[in-house]
C-alpha cells in the first residue's frame, strides 16, 4: 500500500485487546483484527491505529514491554491449526480447564488469558518438536527466522528463560545474584550440569517459536489488511522497560540513574503527582554516545521489525528524541516524593533535580544543539524505516522548534483541535492544518468525548469545568454555535465534530473506536495504577457490532461524512 498526504484518508483507533469476536479468548486478538478491518472497510476508513504489540510485563501496560522486538504472544490467535500445531484434542483439552463465557466477559482477566495461551502455545510446541524430526521444510523455515532475528532474538530467549527460572518475573535486580547480568548468567549456566543446561536450552527454543509464529501471524495480518486497502499504523515507545531484555543485554547503552518522563502538567487533574512534578515512566534514558557508537543497530533493528508489520508507524513522545525530561527516582519512590518541597527533594537525592536531559531549552545555543541532535536520530529511524511512514506524536510541552523541524523531515505531527490555539487563544480551524499532519481528538490517555459530555453536563465534578472548556473548544472547532445542559450529545455535538475532524486539511484524521461509537470507556488514565488500565474491551462483538441496528445508523451517517471529505 502507497501512502502519500497527496491523499487524504481516515483511520480509527483501537487498542487490539478491546477487540471482542464470539470465539476469542479473553482478548482480542488477530482473528478480531481482521474482523475489525472488514468491518472499518465497510465504513470507508483506510487505516486501523494500533497501540504497541510488544511484549508486556507484569502491568500489562504496551508501553512498558520487556522487549523492544519480541511480539506479545496473546496477541496470537490460538485454535485448532492456528499455528498448523494446535490440534483439535490439544486446543479441547487445555481451554476444557476453563469458563471462556466467564473470561470473555467484562474486562481482560490478564492472569488466566495469559496462562491459557501460555498452555496452549505449549502444546503446539510439542507438535512441532516431533515434527521437525520429519520435516526439513519446518526446519528450514525455523532456523532462517533465527538466524535473521538473531541479533535481538538470543539475548531475548535467554533472558525470557531466566525469567522463568526466577518466578516469572521481569525484575532483574531481584533475581538471584547469579542471574542478574548476562555475563555472570551464562557463566552459571556453563557450570550446570548437562539436564539443566538441556532444560534451559529447550525453554529458549519455545521463546524461539512463539516468536516465530508470532511474526508469521502478524505479517499474514498486514497482508489481508492490503487485500482489503487498509493501512495498519503501528506504534513505537520512544523508551523501553527498566525491565526489559534490551537494557539486560544491553546496559551500556542505557543511562540507568536516570529515569524519563514528562515535565509538570495540570492538565490531568486526577493526577495528584503529575501535576507536582510531572509523569515519571520509569523508562532509562538513551546513551546516544555509546549509541552512535554501535551505529544505532539496536534502534535499526526496531524500526525494521516495525516496518515488516505496518504500513505507517507513530513514535509515542517523539519528542525525546530532541530532550526527555528525566527524574532522579524510579516511579516507586514517587509517593515518597510527592509531599516533599523542592529543598526537601534535593536533599534525598543529593542534590539532583528532575530536568530536561540532554540539556534545557533555556538558551538559544541549547535549542539548537537539542534540535541538531534530534534530527540527526530521526533521520536514523527514517533511512532504517525505507519507504514506510512515519508519524511523530508531538503533544506535550513543545518547545517550538520541534514541528517545525518535523515537518523538514517529513514526518507528520498530531494537532488535537482543542488544544491548537492563536497566540490570542482562538481555536485553529482545520482548513488551516498542515497537510503533514494527523489530526484526532482523543488518544488512548484521554477521555472519550462522550465522558467529557457526561462530566460537563450530567454530573458535579472536580473537573467539570475543564472538561466545559475541552468542549467549548471542539465546539468552536466544529462551528457548534453554543453548548448547554439542554443540548442532546448524538443530535448537538457527534455530527458537527466529526465532519469538521474529516473536513480538515490534515492527511490522517482518526478516530478512537469509543468516539466513534459515542462510549464512554477510557482505555489508560496516566499516572495511575488502576485494574481498568489497558483492559475494557468493546461492549460488543465484531458480529453484534455489524449487525446492531444503532451502530449501523451511526456508521452510515459516519460514511456519508467521510464521502462528503473526500477520505471515504
Amino acid at each position: 500500500m502507497i501512502l502519500s498526504p497527496e491523499q487524504k484518508i481516515a483511520g480509527v483507533l483501537t487498542p487490539l485487546f478491546a477487540i471482542r469476536t464470539e470465539t476469542d479468548l479473553g482478548i482480542g486478538d488477530l482473528d478480531g483484527l481482521r474482523q475489525f478491518i472488514d468491518w472499518a472497510a465497510s465504513v470507508g476508513f483506510k487505516l486501523v491505529q494500533l497501540l504497541p504489540i510488544n511484549e508486556t510485563g507484569g502491568d500489562n501496560s504496551p508501553y512498558n514491554a520487556i522487549s523492544a522486538m519480541a511480539i506479545e504472544p496473546m496477541t496470537l490467535h490460538l485454535a485448532p491449526g492456528s499455528p498448523e500445531d494446535l490440534t483439535q484434542d490439544d486446543f479441547d483439552e487445555v481451554v476444557g480447564g476453563y469458563n471462556l463465557k466467564k473470561l470473555r466477559a467484562g474486562s481482560v482477566h490478564y492472569e488466566k488469558v495469559r496462562k491459557l495461551k501460555r498452555a496452549l502455545l505449549e502444546k503446539a510446541f510439542a507438535r512441532y518438536r516431533a515434527r521437525r524430526e520429519n520435516d526439513a521444510a519446518v526446519i528450514a523455515e525455523f532456523d532462517e527466522f533465527c538466524a535473521k532475528e538473531n541479533a535481538w532474538l538470543h539475548d531475548y530467549v535467554f533472558f525470557r528463560a531466566l525469567m522463568e527460572e526466577n518466578g516469572g518475573t521481569e525484575a532483574y535486580d531481584y533475581w538471584r545474584d547469579e542471574h542478574r547480568s548476562i555475563p555472570a548468567a551464562r557463566a552459571w549456566l556453563m557450570e550446570q550440569p548437562d539436564e539443566v543446561r538441556q532444560r534451559f536450552e529447550e525453554r529458549e527454543f519455545f521463546f524461539r517459536y512463539v516468536q516465530w509464529i508470532a511474526y508469521a501471524q502478524w505479517m499474514a495480518a498486514k497482508a489481508y489488511a492490503d487485500e482489503r486497502d487498509v493501512a495498519l499504523m503501528g506504534d513505537i515507545p520512544f523508551g523501553v522497560s527498566y525491565y526489559s531484555a534490551d537494557v539486560f543485554a544491553r546496559p551500556d547503552q542505557f543511562l540507568l540513574e536516570w529515569s524519563g518522563g514528562a515535565p509538570p502538567e495540570p492538565y490531568f487533574k486526577d493526577d495528584e503527582f503529575t501535576q507536582k512534578w510531572g509523569q515519571n515512566w520509569g523508562i532509562p534514558l538513551y546513551n546516544w554516545g555509546a549509541m552512535r557508537a554501535t551505529n544505532f543497530d539496536w534502534w535499526r533493528q526496531r524500526v525494521r521489525g516495525v516496518r515488516r508489520i505496518f504500513h505507517v508507524f507513530r513514535i509515542d513522545h517523539v519528542l525525546g528524541f530532541y530532550r526527555i525530561y528525566a527524574f532522579p527516582w524510579r516511579p516507586q519512590r514517587n509517593a515518597e516524593f510527592l509531599p516533599l518541597n523542592q529543598e526537601e527533594m534535593l536533599q534525598r537525592t543529593g542534590g539532583r533535580a528532575p530536568h530536561y536531559a540532554p540539556r534545557d531549552d533555556d538558551q538559544w545555543e541549547h535549542c539548537e544543539a537539542n534540535r541538531r541532535e534530534g534530527e540527526d536520530y530521526l533521520r536514523m529511524a527514517l533511512e532504517a524505516a525505507e519507504s514506510t511512514r512515519l508519524v511523530g506524536e508531538d503533544l506535550g510541552t513543545v518547545p517550538p522548534y520541534v514541528r517545525p523541524s518535523l515537518q523538514s523531515l517529513g514526518i507528520a505531527g498530531f494537532k488535537i483541535p482543542q488544544w491548537e490555539n492563536t497566540p490570542e487563544g482562538r481555536v485553529i480551524p482545520g482548513r488551516d492544518y498542515q497537510r503533514l499532519s494527523v489530526t484526532t481528538y482523543a488518544t488512548h490517555d484521554h477521555k472519550p468525548l462522550r465522558a467529557m459530555w457526561d462530566e460537563a453536563f450530567e454530573h458535579e465534578s472536580a473537573t467539570r469545568e475543564q472538561a466545559l472548556g475541552d468542549l467549548r473548544k471542539i465546539a468552536e472547532f466544529a462551528g457548534v454555535a453554543s453548548l448547554s445542559d439542554a443540548a442532546d450529545f448524538d443530535r448537538d455535538f457527534y455530527e458537527p465534530t466529526t465532519r469538521a475532524l474529516f473536513e480538515s486539511e490534515a492527511w490522517m484524521a482518526i478516530v478512537m473506536i469509543t468516539d466513534l461509537l459515542a462510549r464512554k470507556d477510557r482505555f489508560n488514565v496516566p499516572g495511575t495504577a488502576s485494574d481498568s488500565n489497558w483492559s475494557r474491551r468493546l461492549h460488543m462483538t465484531m458480529a453484534r457490532l455489524g449487525h446492531s441496528r444503532g451502530v449501523k445508523q451511526r456508521m452510515r451517517l459516519v460514511r456519508r461524512l467521510l464521502e462528503a471529505s473526500g477520505r471515504a
